[in-house]
């Protein structure tokens, strides 16, 4: 069994999406590194953990998700980010993935969702 190769970051400012995510994650070769409440704690654990994936929701207090992935992929180009969201409103995900975001996933979501979604994410690099 190979080592997981890639470090999931988790951004959401619900403790149980954080929670889930983690638990749902099925992939072998994704390791996880860390939560984050809001944007800017996933900036200061971008900085300590080096995640190569980011889940981040948009609507967060103290810094968006939005800000937040325009940050982190001009800290780190190669780094892969699922914007997690329940907006309605598709143009804060456009503006995401305008941003750098390398793909959506809409909540709710199924644990099955999110593993397609972070392997999609994983095999797009």
């Amino acid at each position: 069994m190979d080592a997981p190769h890639h470090r999931l970051l988790v951004v959401d400012d619900s403790n149980v999406i954080r929670k889930r995510i983690e638990r749902a994650n099925e992939l072998p070769e994704i390791e996880f590194v860390g939560a984050a409440r809001n944007g800017r704690e996933a900036l200061e654990m971008h900085a300590q953990l080096r995640p190569t994936l980011v889940t981040m929701d948009l609507t967060m207090p103290e810094m968006d998700g939005a800000e937040c992935v325009a940050i982190l992929v001009q800290r780190d180009p190669q780094i892969r980010i699922l914007v997690i969201s329940a907006l309605a409103d598709k143009l804060t995900a456009i503006d995401a993935l305008e941003k750098g975001a390398s793909g959506f996933l809409c909540k709710p979501f199924t644990d099955r969702q999110l593993n397609e979604a972070l392997r999609k994410l994983i095999s797009a690099q």
